[in-house]
């Protein structure tokens, strides 16, 4: 008598891990029903009886992160008067932590693929993120009552980009180093001072030589991949905002995923020679880990759409140039590792490349709050998003700020 095959009892369960880890590693467009299905063991059309499209289970991986990050610190409102602000402040970040380290594999939807959530979707996935935040802000307001709202905002998103950052690689660290290292980082920075008064020029980076159409071409297609989605921006789209037909496109790119591969590389070659730059022409390594983030702000102000397209397209690369610059990239982490193990020995390199990435991602995520290359308020907030970037590398708090060149900010790194 043969035995009856049941359905799973954790079939939804599974359905829901397999969609968030395929959407988490490839993005939302590069994900079919076929993919889910495969992963979970199953055909596409038993998938459909648990869920409607993808796009449903996309919206559900999305907001359940967000779900798990508001659960996580329900507690905030019933903690007890007599728990103090640091005990509370750092109860909240390793709860945080923790639901980052279960879902490091999915994590990063919300932070790179939120932009594919419909209307009320997105809308409700911001409420989550900012309701986090807030209790964030609870400690944070009791110890530092004089910051601005900006401030503690500001200071709160940066608390999570760290946290975040563990879902943008694959650096290993032993589970209770890394829970560590990222209660150091993120309460680092939730403790940092953000200098203020800072309206000096700019630093200005050395001139590019313009190569007429092409740069207009790359310039033009990360502004709208930028503002619409990689996916969501055509060709023709691209030759309209250049002022040229479509077809005149392919005299420099063969097609939409060429320009994106090109300026990805550009930027990763870019970075990279900063590094090289800044090694060649500073012997002391805590002036020239000073050099490499002055550099590294300066480009990401200088392009912030870049800097944006960079972390949240990635997944749109074809293969072979992904691979390319996924050497590039783990050649640059490695370089400003051994120079952040250099000012501070007692990091191990596992340790400091988890900082780097936090850095990185940091620049990103609150350069987006504060509003990179943004006018008038640009010099403040280069000010800031250097700061929080230098206390993610080192962790503590830097004892002091001098001014480095008209513009920048340097910080004391013997500290």
């Amino acid at each position: 008598m043969s035995s009856v095959r049941r359905r799973p009892r954790n079939r939804k369960a599974q359905i829901a891990r397999a969609a968030a880890e395929a959407f988490g590693e490839s993005g939302y467009h590069a994900v079919s029903m076929d993919d889910i299905a495969t992963r979970v063991g199953i055909s596409a059309a038993a998938l459909y009886r648990h869920a409607s499209g993808k796009y449903q289970l996309f919206r559900d991986a999305v907001l359940a992160l967000g779900t798990q990050l508001q659960d996580c610190t329900d507690f905030v409102g019933d903690a007890p008067d007599t728990v103090a602000p640091v005990e509370l402040r750092d109860q909240i970040l390793n709860a945080l932590i923790d639901t980052a380290l279960a879902n490091r594999s999915s994590g990063g939807l919300y932070r790179r693929q939120a932009r594919y959530l419909l209307g009320d979707d997105y809308s409700l996935l911001m409420g989550q993120l900012k309701s986090v935040n807030r209790r964030i802000q609870v400690p944070l307001s009791e110890l530092r009552p004089g910051l601005t709202g900006r401030q503690r905002w500001t200071l709160s998103a940066a608390a999570l980009s760290v946290i975040g950052s563990v879902a943008d690689h694959h650096a290993q660290l032993g589970v209770a180093p890394l829970r560590a290292l990222l209660l150091d980082r993120a309460a680092a920075v939730l403790n940092v001072e953000l200098p203020e008064g800072i309206s000096s020029a700019e630093p200005v980076m050395p001139a590019e030589v313009s190569a007429g159409r092409y740069e207009e071409v790359l310039r033009e297609s990360l502004i709208l991949f930028h503002r619409n989605g990689y996916h969501q921006t055509s060709v023709e789209d691209i030759a309209g905002a250049v002022g040229m037909p479509a077809s005149g496109i392919y005299r420099y790119f063969s097609g939409k995923a060429d320009i994106l591969a090109a300026s990805f590389r550009r930027a990763a070659d870019r970075v990279s020679a900063d590094v090289a730059n800044a090694l060649a022409a500073e012997p002391d390594p805590e002036r020239t880990l000073n050099r490499l983030i002055d550099a590294y702000i300066a480009r990401s102000f200088e392009n912030p759409e870049l800097a944006h397209v960079y972390h949240t397209e990635r997944t749109n690369l074809p293969s072979a140039d992904h691979k390319v610059l996924r050497n590039i990239q783990r050649a640059t982490v490695e370089a400003w590792a051994q120079l952040l193990t250099a000012v501070r020995p007692q990091y191990g390199l596992a340790e400091a490349r988890i900082a780097v990435h936090a850095a990185f991602a940091l620049v990103v995520d609150v350069g987006r709050l504060v509003g990179l290359g943004d006018g008038a308020g640009s010099a403040q907030a280069r000010a800031w998003v250097r700061t929080l970037m230098a206390t993610t590398l080192l962790g503590g708090q830097p004892s002091a700020t001098r001014q480095s060149e008209p513009g920048g900010v340097s910080v004391d790194l013997s500290a």
